[in-house]
């Protein structure tokens, strides 16, 4: 094969190769569907949710992974929006106002614009953080342990908004 020839080809390996290799389930290959469930607002499907763990119950000293598929058009200021307000309401008098607009920050990094099938999946990782993956990319990762916390409380907090769902996440209700 002809040099030129052999540059293209690995030039579309790893065009193509890289999105795998990003993939959040390389840093968790034995994660386990825990639970899933779908969120809806006044009736209307808005996302589908999935945890996948690596222990058989939701442990916050084990890293697992929450998976977001979205049914709707949102825009990223609305995900970061409605994130940072669930964020301060499960933490009211814990978090500065300068720890939201850094959270902000991070997170309108983490996420875009999002369209019907298009996934948002968030790695907790106890101790160090987490990080964001847009339909298996890269996209933001938080060495912030407090944020990785506060963020993933939004669904798996006893205090989360949508009860229903925690419950089918953690594996005690039927799933969807």
């Amino acid at each position: 094969m002809a040099q030129p020839a052999r540059c293209i080809w690995l030039l579309l390996f790893l065009v193509f190769a890289q999105p795998a290799a990003a993939d959040w389930r390389s840093a968790m290959p034995t994660a386990q569907l825990l639970g899933s469930g779908d969120f809806t607002w006044f009736g209307l499907r808005v996302y589908s949710a999935r945890l996948w763990t690596v222990a058989p119950v939701h442990d916050w000293q084990q890293p697992f992974a929450l998976e977001l598929r979205y049914h709707r058009s949102l825009s990223r200021d609305t995900l970061v929006k409605a994130s940072v307000e669930e964020i301060r309401r499960l933490n009211r008098g814990r978090v500065t106002q300068a720890q939201i607009d850094a959270w902000s920050e991070r997170l309108a990094g983490a996420f875009v614009d999002v369209t019907p099938g298009m996934r948002i999946t968030g790695v907790y990782r106890p101790g160090q953080g987490c990080r964001f993956y847009v339909d298996g990319r890269l996209t933001q990762v938080v060495d912030d342990p407090l944020f990785a916390r506060a963020f993933f409380a939004i669904w798996l907090d006893p205090r989360a908004r949508d009860t229903q769902l925690r419950l089918r996440l953690l594996g005690q209700a039927g799933g969807d």
